[in-house]
């Protein structure tokens, strides 16, 4: 659909949000679309590494609030009851991103307010183009961060920063982003794209099945202690060290060149 565009360039897929006259605004559609595609990358063994961007001067408004307003969509009256019909968060955008093993990258091009923001800070990476914000709006609107906001924030930054930032609903502008780490670097605005595809084009040039590991280890390790994650980690350096990724790293490290990887 050309609301959300998915694009393939060698190992790298690349996620458009593209509805840039309402600043890429998420309708239910596009969320249905965004966990196929997903789901498209994580299957598809070329993909070693999404970018996640948006289309004109905005990455996401966060839901569709003009068609709530006019009692349509995800917030309005009758996609409130679609949505109770259709109760199943398996594979809601959030959940589908948060389990993908594959590195994820938000190219932030723009604004990134309530779902948006969410959408952001469930990628692995954000840049952040100068002209970036992010609009925690959600008591704004009489909501709750939904879609990762409340797991996702008092990890990335301590409960009492975390709270300030939910509670208020204070816009962020690039630069607080930066500082607070809720982005790993700003660029300028004409820079972002080139920037996000040279990180992504680093990531893939690694060993994609110990890259995915590593995440899954990661993200295992947020609920699991230290013994035991170290115990998951052991388990699963084993099937590792039977790969031809293995060999290839040790031979290119021997013969101090660059390791060409296959995912085997």
């Amino acid at each position: 659909m050309d609301d959300l565009l998915f694009e393939k360039d060698g190992a790298v897929a690349t996620l458009t949000l593209n509805r840039p006259e309402r600043l890429n605004a998420i309708t239910g559609a596009m969320l249905d679309r965004f966990s196929e595609a997903i789901g498209e990358a994580d299957r598809d063994p070329e993909v070693r590494v999404v970018v996640i961007t948006g289309a004109g001067r905005g990455f996401c408004s966060g839901l569709d609030l003009q068609d709530a307003a006019a009692g349509q969509g995800i917030g309005g009256a009758q996609g409130a009851a679609v949505m109770v019909q259709r109760f199943d968060l398996r594979n809601a955008p959030p959940v589908v991103l948060h389990e993908l093993d594959k590195p994820t990258i938000c190219a932030l091009n723009g604004a990134a307010a309530g779902y948006g923001m969410d959408l952001a800070l469930g990628c692995d990476i954000r840049i952040a183009a100068d002209t970036a914000k992010l609009a925690p709006v959600f008591g704004k609107r009489g909501v709750v961060p939904e879609s990762g906001g409340t797991w996702l924030l008092p990890r990335l930054l301590g409960w009492a920063k975390a709270a300030e930032i939910a509670f208020t609903g204070r816009i962020l502008d690039a630069a607080a982003c930066l500082e607070l780490g809720l982005v790993n670097r700003v660029v300028p605005a004409e820079l972002l794209a080139k920037e996000a595809r040279a990180l992504a084009d680093e990531i893939a040039a690694n060993a994609p099945l110990a890259v995915q590991a590593t995440k899954r280890m990661m993200r295992l390790g947020l609920q699991e202690d230290f013994e035991t994650n170290v115990h998951h980690v052991f388990l699963q350096l084993l099937p590792l060290f039977r790969t031809q990724d293995f060999q290839e790293g040790v031979r290119s490290f021997v013969e101090k060149r660059p390791g060409k990887f296959e995912g085997r």
